[in-house]
């Protein structure tokens, strides 16, 4: 089970926050925080929706890119026997270790 929903095309990681006994969301992509509260999953989007809009419109009135930018390149840190392994999982199947770790992650995060 993957806590990720799609609310206005803008992704959010969702978890349930047993201290206050509330839903929070908060939008992944953004530039800046957006979070958002709701006792009920209906709520919550309802609540996202408004969240969105709000950190929007700041952006356009300050003239901010509200997405993030990503570069495509991030380092990893691997105990010496994972990165081996990693090794040789890619080159069993054929593929650098970059187009493994790659597939891999698409795969993963598809899921």
């Amino acid at each position: 089970m993957k806590n990720i929903i799609e609310i206005d095309t803008e992704k959010a990681v969702l978890a349930f926050d047993p201290e206050i006994g509330m839903f929070r969301g908060e939008f992944i992509g953004l530039n800046g925080s957006a979070d958002f509260y709701a006792e009920s999953v209906q709520s919550l989007i309802e609540e996202g929706r408004k969240s969105l809009a709000v950190f929007l419109d700041m952006c356009r009135e300050k003239n901010i890119e509200p997405h993030r930018s990503f570069s495509g390149k991030f380092n990893v840190r691997l105990e010496p026997r994972d990165h081996a392994a990693a090794v040789f999982a890619a080159a069993a199947e054929g593929k650098s270790l970059n187009e493994w770790v790659s597939d891999t992650i698409k795969v993963a995060a598809a899921a």
